[in-house]
């Protein structure tokens, strides 16, 4: 998932600007489009090093807004919606057909029918650069990273120091007397020549770790059955396969599970609740049930997830976005960089997740340390993330979940505005 840059590349034109210093080593690269703007902005950490003019969609056609990645790329692609239409120098965001393509018509206003359009030229330097994964944000205004440091985003674990060998005996490795005569053990090399050392090979570089992408998010229905039959599994019930699905067999432990405390669910209607929940988890000696989760993918393919806690789950969270720019393993060090993107939420979907207070603030001040200050992620959970990362990896924080267009082949993508 890293990128690449090209050594050498120049001004390319009116519309395109390139930096003139880009080396050929790996970096790490974000783009991120403007619709207002029309523009799009690549970003090697906080250094813009590229720029061009862009049409988004239309009206009836809108280019949606959200986080996304480049998920497939194709030199020469046509259509699938629109008459075979060509698409050179494709990459794909969303495989609804969403895409950054070439295009002979960037009249830098909205033009298309909700793709990111390019000039040509930049449209074939930006193919170059790019590699499967890279991060692409679309948004209304305009965005631009900052460094966030903050003790919830993830780090490298520090080596461990060595420890001084405190009740070791230290000998002197002078004789006593100054006077006295040592006597030296030597041996007679002059009939023995000694062998030549072996050359000592260069140890092979390591691989560069593979990038991970993160969700922090509220728990759904799905991870609360996942729980429940987890739970109700190690207390004897049978529920099933833990797949968040509620099969025959997960009704039937829930129900037996219900009989035999009618006291703390009379008179209640919902199969799966708050209080099923909390009860399970009392029942299972867990404490209090966890409100979020963190998710994991590597390559597009999920790796893990586990419960994370979410403090004032009434307000919130916003939408905010984290790129890893640079780690450095020996001081345990994480670069990370972070933007805020306006996600305005309806009320039935506020409804849906419990959200109260949708506040102005979340977008404004300093609302991506105020979430991240709300989320408490198990230690476990933290140890076995620090050993994943790598440059590159990413972090979303969202109210809204998985989002529809996350799913096999993917990253996590959030859509902000459709």
């Amino acid at each position: 998932m890293f990128s690449r840059l090209v050594f050498g590349l120049g001004l390319l034109s009116a519309t395109a600007l390139v930096h003139p210093a880009l080396a050929a080593d790996a970096r790490t690269l974000q783009i991120i489009v403007s619709k207002d703007k029309q523009s799009l902005a690549v970003y090697d950490g906080t250094e813009v090093v590229a720029t061009s003019k862009v049409s988004t969609g239309k009206d009836g056609h809108t280019t949606p807004s959200g986080i996304f990645s480049v998920l497939e790329k194709q030199k020469y692609h046509e259509s699938n919606l629109y008459s075979a239409a060509p698409m050179p120098f494709m990459q794909r965001l969303t495989w609804s057909g969403i895409a950054l393509h070439e295009s002979n018509s960037v009249p830098r206003y909205p033009a298309s029918h909700g793709c990111v359009r390019m000039p040509g030229a930049f449209a074939k330097m930006l193919y170059g650069m790019t590699d499967p994964g890279v991060p692409v944000i679309i948004s209304d205004g305009e965005l631009i990273p900052q460094p966030i440091d903050h003790p919830t985003l993830f780090h490298p674990d520090a080596p461990a120091a060595m420890p001084l060998l405190s009740d070791v005996e230290l000998r002197p490795s002078m004789p006593d007397s100054p006077e006295k005569p040592v006597q030296v053990a030597m041996n007679d090399t002059a009939a023995m020549p000694m062998p030549a050392a072996p050359p000592i090979a260069a140890p092979e570089p390591e691989p560069p770790s593979e990038p991970v992408s993160m969700l922090v998010t509220r728990r759904t229905l799905r991870e609360t059955v996942i729980d429940i039959q987890t739970l109700l599994n190690q207390l004897g019930f049978s529920a099933g396969n833990p797949d968040g699905l509620l099969g025959p067999s997960t009704v039937q432990a829930i129900k037996a599970f219900k009989t035999l405390r009618p006291a703390e669910f009379a008179g209640g209607r919902s199969l799966v609740s708050d209080t099923l929940l909390r009860e399970v988890y009392a029942a299972a000696g867990k404490g209090e049930p966890p409100n979020g989760i963190i998710m994991v993918r590597q390559a597009f393919n999920p790796i893990f997830e586990a419960p994370v806690t979410i403090a004032d789950p009434g307000l919130a969270l916003g939408t905010h976005f984290f790129t890893l720019h640079a780690i450095d393993e020996k001081a345990g060090t994480a670069d990370w960089l972070g933007i805020t993107l306006e996600n305005n939420l309806s009320r039935e979907t506020m409804k849906r997740l419990g959200i109260s207070n949708q506040e102005s603030s979340i977008i404004t001040g300093k609302p991506i340390a105020r979430s991240l200050s709300r989320i408490t992620i198990p230690d476990e959970t933290r140890r076995k993330i620090d050993a994943l990362i790598a440059p590159g990896s990413t972090l979303t924080i969202s109210d809204t979940g998985l989002g529809r267009e996350t799913g096999e082949g993917t990253d996590f993508i959030t859509i902000t505005r459709g």
